[in-house]
């Protein structure tokens, strides 16, 4: 079995923001999560808006949620965060079954996912 694994401790300049059982498969999830690792907050609000992808909707409340724990509960500067990390993880799959010829099943397999986003207030320049 082995021990669990011990809970990652946030840096005093990060929030972060999880959501759990995410009905699409984690490779869909990861592709829209890859698209706003990096960028700055408001920057990856934006891109979520307009893209394409039903789950874009998903991943733009979690990203909403981190912004506004950073805000609320660490105090840091909204206009200085920006996207350090977007995860996406296994959940469970729903196992069902469908009526083939012959007699046989063909199995449907109906997977969710989970998401995790820390975003990070960048350093303050030396300049400003």
């Amino acid at each position: 079995m082995g021990k669990k694994p011990a809970d990652r401790v946030l840096a005093e300049t990060e929030a972060k923001a999880f959501l759990a059982t995410i009905r699409t498969s984690p490779r869909k999830l990861n592709l829209v999560a890859e698209s706003i690792r990096g960028l700055k907050a408001d920057v990856a609000l934006n891109a979520l808006t307009f893209s394409k992808r039903r789950i874009a909707v998903i991943v733009r409340s979690v990203l909403q949620s981190a912004i506004a724990n950073a805000e609320n509960n660490h105090q840091l500067d909204v206009d200085r965060l920006y996207v350090a990390e977007a995860h996406v993880g296994k959940a469970m799959v729903m196992k069902r079954w469908k009526a083939r010829a012959r007699g046989r099943v063909g199995r449907i397999e109906k997977p969710f996912s989970n998401l995790t986003v820390i975003v990070r207030e960048r350093a303050e320049a030396a300049g400003e």
